[in-house]
């Protein structure tokens, strides 16, 4: 009795709507479901930020001139080197591989072919990364020429493949929601 109320009692092993808690019982449950929801939250802002670009950035920096463009760019591309830009992209990376690693037993098999569609499509975003926007950005950082060519040699190919990059990313995204939705159905 807590100040004079009886106390409330459930198994430990119960969740708060009276469902069964498999991740109190066993700490690489609960390891396993926090890589993957931590996998999806990060995979999903980055695919957000892509997206972001695509949609709005992108599309707003087409409008103005080309100074304020590369301007722009260049202050865009250094504000971006941030730890929290830092977690998000090797974030969305390191949790998706641990919860394809803490899903390989027998038994907890079921959300592995999405896991692992996640992991490769966002594999395909960190190539297109380093191969494309990357060396695009570094270029448009030391280039001097006039900005009406540092714009030229910059804009259509980083805006043709960002929108690559958050397709890929997005689709990451939903493989992974797809995932967590397998994955709770097998503990249900």
């Amino acid at each position: 009795m807590v100040f004079g109320f009886p106390a409330m009692e459930r198994p430990a092993a119960f969740g708060c709507d009276g469902t069964h808690d498999d991740t109190r019982e066993h700490p690489v449950n609960a390891l396993r479901a926090a890589s993957l929801l931590l996998a999806t939250l990060t995979t999903g802002l980055m695919a957000g930020l892509f997206a972001g670009f695509a949609y709005a950035v992108m599309p707003g920096l087409a409008r103005v001139d080309d100074r304020a463009f590369v301007a722009a760019m260049r202050s865009i591309n250094q504000a971006i080197l941030n730890g929290w830009f830092a977690l998000c992209f090797g974030g969305a990376l390191v949790c998706t591989l641990a919860a394809v690693l803490l899903h390989l037993p027998d038994g907890r098999r079921a959300p592995l072919p999405w896991l692992l569609a996640a992991l490769v499509l966002y594999g395909l975003v960190l190539a297109v990364t380093v191969a494309v926007n990357v060396p695009l950005n570094d270029r448009l950082a030391a280039g001097s020429a006039d900005p009406a060519r540092l714009r030229a040699m910059f804009e259509s190919t980083w805006v043709r493949w960002n929108v690559v990059r958050a397709v890929l990313n997005t689709t990451a995204l939903g493989c992974l929601g797809w995932a967590l939705l397998v994955a709770r159905s097998v503990t249900d």
